[in-house]
């Protein structure tokens, strides 16, 4: 079958690294810091909800959300982010993309304050705003993951390309130490100026009233980034492939690139049967795409599904390891904000040891190593680690186990993000057609999204003692955590097995790997 690709879409495959290059890393960047940060921040502050709006003086224990409320504050943005990634997917090829990025990034934006106000100062009005605001947060968030891997993909050269989606997507972890930084800061200075007695001294007092600023503050400070990027999202033009390939207006991709490349790119009237060719104009449901990208999308889907159910359900035993090896003090013993402090110096201290590296060193091994190989690798390590955790996991939780435990836990999270974590991501916006790519890379993130629900509440039953006498309040007995983790491992080890269904598309372009640049038969 004759090959034939467009001159400018050839431009943007061999163009040197260059501004334009680091501009569009730190643009989309931005907007994954920003998701990270309002998406993973609210596990900050659930025990200062707790405590400020569930507050029993007669409980030797704190206050603490109910397992409904903690389920809907944590699944709003959850179903809002996976909806808003089937919406926006599909609006990004419908629109195109630069013109639906601005719309994520001031909804992203909006919700982020909207958050931090509520209606009345009663629980119910509180929870109600914060789970209507967040449900339109994530819907917003949602959208920046199909729209911000697309046109990474699209602007970067064939060379590097893997390199720079993967740092797009790096900036979750930035996102998610600074989420830290912000709690540490905001509950440090807060602590000094309102200081607090221990809930066991004082149990009304331990609460001071200024620890609902707290709160507030560092879940509308997300906004802050979001706001900084506006500008420079909209001076963005749209990416040529989405030009010449989906709107069929090769004169104005030219033009872009050619401002963009700082070159002079000359227009191909001849090559107009490229972007045009009914062959290559196949929609979603048709029989030529189930032929040709059927597999493939299966294989993202079900490896970002089950990635994602093993990936967040890790999330729930971080109380546990930080509770037992003293990171973290019982919450009679500590004040309401300086609580806040102890939650938020653990979680930056798994952040910036094992999850921003792992991110990192994806960046630095992809175009060496290969998608599908790192991937592989994260699955089977993840496998393992899970396994070595579970089976003997009475020995872990002995006191002079508990660092080996922390270790073994940490390398869990390092090869999620060294592996599936941040390949999920990447290859769905490299192997789909582009009047398409938007669209199946949203409908990959959203099947990872629907595994994200299953893994945070699915798990959160299941890992509930065997031993009724032992849940958590308000929950029935489960399989307990030694069996959850064998569940995950085996869950990681069949990601393993999908992943071969995935393509190599290590050094290809992208109308290469999706067919554009067959012509006739």
């Amino acid at each position: 079958m004759p090959e034939k690709q467009l001159g400018v879409l050839k431009a943007l495959d061999v163009a040197k690294t260059q501004l334009y290059h680091f501009t569009a890393i730190l643009i989309a960047g931005m907007g994954f810091f920003t998701d990270a940060y309002d998406l993973f921040c609210v596990s900050l502050v659930t025990k200062l909800l707790g405590r400020i709006y569930y507050f029993n003086p007669l409980s030797d224990k704190p206050g603490s959300l109910p397992p409904h409320v903690a389920g809907a504050v944590n699944g709003a943005a959850l179903c809002g982010t996976l909806a808003g990634q089937l919406f926006f997917g599909w609006l990004g090829d419908k629109l195109g993309r630069k013109t639906v990025y601005g719309i994520t990034l001031i909804m992203m934006t909006l919700c982020s304050i909207g958050s931090g106000l509520s209606f009345g100062n009663k629980a119910t009005g509180v929870m109600t705003t914060l789970c209507f605001f967040r449900f339109w947060l994530g819907f917003g968030i949602g959208g920046d993951y199909p729209l911000s891997a697309t046109i990474m993909s699209e602007y970067a050269n064939k060379k590097t390309r893997g390199a720079f989606i993967a740092a797009v997507f790096a900036m979750q972890g930035i996102g998610i130490l600074v989420g830290g930084f912000v709690a540490l800061a905001v509950s440090t200075i807060f602590d000094k100026y309102f200081p607090a007695p221990i809930y066991a001294v004082d149990r009304a007092l331990s609460t001071p009233p200024q620890a609902d600023y707290v709160w507030r503050i560092i879940v509308m400070f997300g906004a802050l980034p979001a706001v900084l990027t506006y500008y420079w999202r909209m001076k963005m033009p749209e990416t040529a492939r989405y030009t010449a390939l989906v709107a069929k207006n090769l004169k104005q991709a030219t033009q872009d690139m050619s401002k963009v490349l700082q070159i002079q790119l000359e227009l191909e009237e001849i090559a107009a049967d490229i972007s045009k060719d009914p062959k290559l104009n196949y929609g979603l449901f048709s029989k030529e795409f189930a032929k040709r990208h059927g597999l493939p999308l299966l294989g993202c889907t079900s490896t970002w599904f089950l990635l994602d159910i093993a990936f967040y359900s890790q999330n729930l035993f971080q109380k546990d390891i930080f509770s037992g090896i003293g990171w973290i003090p019982k919450a009679s013993s500590m004040n309401a904000i300086n609580e806040v402090f102890k939650i938020a110096r653990a979680q930056s201290l798994i952040a910036l040891c094992s999850t921003v590296p792992g991110y990192w060193f994806t960046v630095a091994f992809i175009e060496s190593m290969g998608r599908v190989a790192i991937q592989l690798m994260g699955f089977f390590m993840m496998t393992v680690f899970m396994f070595a955790i579970a089976f003997p996991y009475e020995h872990w939780t002995k006191p002079d186990n508990r660092i080996g435990f922390v270790i073994m836990y940490s390398l869990t999270f390092f090869f999620a993000n060294f592996g599936p974590n941040a390949t999920t991501f990447i290859i769905p916006a490299e192997i789909f057609p582009a009047r398409l790519r938007s669209t199946c890379h949203g409908i990959s993130a959203a099947t990872g999204k629907a595994g994200a629900i299953v893994g945070a509440f699915g798990f959160l039953y299941a890992a509930q003692p065997q031993d009724k006498t032992k849940t958590d309040a308000g929950y029935p007995p489960g399989i307990g955590i030694k069996n959850s983790l064998i569940v995950l491992g085996v869950i990681n080890f069949v990601g393993m097995l999908f992943t071969f269904l995935v393509p190599e598309p290590k050094g290809k372009s992208l109308e290469e790997l999706s067919g554009e640049n067959e012509v006739g038969k």
